[in-house]
């Protein structure tokens, strides 16, 4: 039996997922503090946040919540950025710089504390992520990365020589690599599920299958109007549909660009083989410009990552390329069958960093997850919590920036695609 392709069923992106409860539509016209849109890690996690400090909250989802990016990733948990805390400084300033560093540095930290403090149903493990230098010149690279990191105290980070990167990994691709013991793994569809569950139980009130349309100014207060014409009234609104903003708010969907990110599983490995793979539960991806990403999920399946077509997804060959590289790195692995193949959208700024924008007082949109969302968007969801309650732009990590589109955004299918060629070019060249 060929393995199913998902880039559309939330029931199948993760076979090992539990079933989602089900949020029924908005029925008619209600009032809020607030109103989310987008039932991700970001909108959840400001969902939950909010609901607990009392504040009235409506979450509003097309779909199901993780019907997006957040249930169809990876489920890396990686702190950091795309810069480095060297970086990061020299770009803000020492004192703004230290602080974003702080925060990236603590990403991490937001989920799995949730996931203990609320003792969410999230099958999870934090054995920390190795990062491997795909190249010769690439282990200055990592060697630089963990300096900086230990600089700033992270304790137990370390640089692994070529022979330490092949035990750790299982595998002799890389050329070296750095350990950050931060790192770690969830289920990511669970996860989500739990957040808004969560914040259901807080007092929430969560609607699936609630599609918005439009978002407009209503006297001094705000209208969300869903397709089914019930709407909420509400004194603020937090947009966090990331990659799937798509026309709901078109100057900032034309902000990002979305590429796809696909994903295969095998079926379950030999406890032999999947023992001589990523050795102690880490989680790993690499330095390449088109990352690799991979681990072993709790089932003890290895999951492979990366780039691929810019289009959706048409048949199994748009996978061959992942699973040939599974099967490259790790070829223990034999003929494991591939059991599951998926894809979804991730978000990316110009600038590689998370945005945000507040076109209208009251009215603010959370955009550009990186590839980091999970870590990254718990994070941004809870700052993003203590903004629209405060209103103190202090809170944030990041400044709030006018928007400013993409020019020709229409053609991103085209240099998105030209992108992946140019940079996967470089990355064989560089090897």
């Amino acid at each position: 039996m060929s393995a199913p392709l998902f880039p559309l069923d939330p029931s199948l992106w993760h076979a090992t997922a539990r079933p989602a409860p089900v949020y029924a539509p908005l029925d008619g016209d209600a009032v809020a503090d607030v109103a989310i849109v987008g039932a991700g890690f970001a909108g959840s996690t400001a969902a939950l946040e909010l609901a607990t400090a009392g504040v009235r909250v409506i979450l509003l989802e097309a779909r199901e919540p993780g019907w997006g990016g957040s249930g169809r990733n990876g489920g890396q948990v990686i702190p950091g950025l795309k810069y480095d805390p060297d970086e990061m400084e020299a770009k803000y300033g020492a004192e703004a710089g230290r602080a974003l560093v702080a925060f990236a540095g603590s990403t991490a930290d937001a989920v799995f504390d949730r996931i203990a403090r609320l003792d969410l149903a999230v099958p999870h493990a934090r054995k920390g992520w190795i990062q491997g230098a795909h190249d010769a010149a690439s282990v200055a690279t990592v060697e630089r990365r963990c300096a900086q990191w230990q600089k700033r105290g992270v304790v137990g980070a370390r640089v692994l020589d070529r022979a330490a990167a092949a035990a750790e990994i299982g595998s002799d691709t890389y050329f070296g690599a750095w350990f950050d013991p931060r790192g770690g793994a969830v289920q990511p569809l669970d996860y989500v599920r739990e957040l808004a569950r969560a914040a259901a139980a807080a007092g929430a009130t969560v609607h699936g299958s609630t599609p918005v349309t439009d978002v407009v100014r209503q006297g001094d207060a705000w209208r969300v109007v869903t397709a089914s014409g019930a709407s909420v009234r509400a004194d603020k609104v937090l947009i966090c549909t990331n990659a799937y903003t798509g026309s709901l708010l078109p100057p900032a969907g034309r902000t990002v660009v979305t590429p796809n990110s696909y994903q295969v599983a095998t079926e379950p490995l030999p406890a032999d083989v999947a023992a001589t793979i990523l050795k102690g539960g880490r989680v790993s991806s690499d330095t390449r410009r088109l990352l690799a990403y991979f681990r072993l999920d709790h089932t003890g399946r290895l999951l492979m990552g990366g780039r691929g077509p810019s289009r959706q997804p048409t048949s199994a060959a748009d996978w061959a390329h992942l699973e040939r590289a599974a099967r490259r790195m790790f070829p223990q692995i034999g003929d494991a069958r591939i059991d599951y193949r998926w894809c979804g959208h991730v978000s990316v700024t110009t600038d590689h960093l998370p945005h945000i924008h507040e076109p209208e007082p009251g009215l603010v949109v959370n955009i550009g997850c990186q590839g980091r969302g999970v870590g990254l968007e718990t994070a941004m969801g809870a700052a993003l919590s203590r903004y629209v309650t405060t209103g103190d732009a202090r809170v944030l990590p990041f400044p709030i920036l006018p928007m400013r589109p993409i020019p020709f955004h229409f053609l991103q299918e085209f240099y998105v695609a030209a992108a992946v060629q140019w940079y996967r070019l470089l990355d064989r060249v560089a090897a």
